[in-house]
């Protein structure tokens, strides 16, 4: 039995599932699920991160980590944390960054937010010989002052959809048309927590909630404002959401959403504010597009160094990352950078508030 013939029965048994369900089902399955059958990571995978296309993304994050730290007197210990690690190569060049920093990986205590045992092992020997903590969740975080990282990690949160209608809403489901896999519309019903959202919409418009959002960004904000830290959330979205934006990838190439659950990544965009106003216990940044916060931390001026030491092709491939990175026409404005922090602290270098 393949993973859309479970979904078909579990259709027929018990009717529709919103999206969120359905993108759970194909992400996050026992048996059948993307990620816990297969290393989406890298050129050889369905998809690139930041971290993979060059070392300076993650090296620059984590001096600004550092420097956040310095800027909060130094706590000792903290938790230093990065959720949705992939295979450990961001946090590796956050550490190999950072290992200068006096003080700095003496008080570290290094935590991963993954639930994969097999990206765990990985993560082990990427960042072998440091000891690792592993955390099913965000509120399993130690509750100490905690400096972090999410690159890439909300827009895998299941997202429900809903279209407006001209008294209400109603939620995009996937069913059956015959024995295919299809989407349709549940009843019109009022959702109370889209009340702000009739302002700046119109019959016909989807708008996308990712349930597990909140409580995550709580977890991170309490621990932030009890005992100090930040947080770098980085990601693809916007302030506020509007429009079906869930997709899938399958070898570096967009799939049909529905084709063949658990062979493709199924992402959404962020919804940026939903994130600062669920991280209520403590201060955010300006939302900040990517290519502005790493321009601010000096990436040319690390590219230009890196470039020195380099010929042909390895020089052009670094020139490439250097403009993937930062461009406004690739991942510079596509990407946005948000910074959680405490009340009356300044906001972590890069961004803004």
């Amino acid at each position: 039995m393949s993973l859309k013939d479970e979904i078909r029965q579990r259709i027929q048994n018990a009717g529709p599932l919103s999206m969120a369900d359905y993108m759970a089902e194909c992400l996050l399955h026992p048996r059948f699920g993307y990620y816990t059958t297969r290393d989406p990571f890298g050129s050889a995978g369905d998809f690139i991160t930041a971290p993979d296309i060059s070392q300076m993304f993650g090296e620059l994050v984590g001096l600004a980590l550092a420097q956040a730290w310095m800027d909060q007197g130094q706590p000792a210990p903290f938790t230093l944390a990065e959720l949705g690690p992939g295979r450990g190569t961001l946090m590796a060049d956050v550490l190999r960054a950072t290992a200068g920093v006096s003080g700095f990986h003496a008080a570290a205590q290094i935590s991963l937010v993954e639930a994969s045992p097999r990206l765990q092992s990985q993560q082990r020997d990427t960042l072998a010989p440091f000891y690792i903590h592993f955390a099913p969740h965000a509120d399993a975080l130690p509750d100490q002052a905690l400096f972090c990282v999410a690159n890439e990690f909300f827009d895998a949160l299941p997202v429900r959809q809903f279209v407006r209608t001209e008294n209400g809403w109603r939620e995009r489901q996937v069913g059956l048309d015959g024995m295919a896999l299809a989407f349709g519309l549940g009843p019109e019903t009022d959702q109370p927590a889209l009340a702000h959202r009739v302002r700046d919409t119109k019959a016909g418009d989807t708008v996308e909630t990712a349930p597990q959002a909140a409580p995550i960004c709580e977890a991170l904000s309490a621990r932030i404002a009890r005992h100090g830290g930040a947080a770098l959330i980085i990601d693809y979205g916007d302030w506020r959401s509007l429009g079906d934006t869930v997709q899938a990838m399958r070898g570096h190439a967009y799939s049909d959403v529905l084709d063949d659950p658990g062979a493709a990544d199924i992402t959404a965009h962020v919804d940026f504010e939903a994130l600062a106003q669920a991280a209520s216990h403590c201060a955010h940044s300006k939302l900040t597009p990517q290519g502005v916060f790493l321009e601010r931390l000096g990436i040319t001026a690390r590219a230009q160094a890196l470039a020195a030491r380099l010929s042909e092709p390895a020089l052009g491939e670094h020139i490439s990352a250097h403009r993937r990175l930062t461009h406004p026409e690739e991942m510079g404005n596509l990407f946005k950078v948000l910074g959680l922090f405490p009340v009356g602290m300044p906001p972590p270098p890069g961004l803004e508030i």
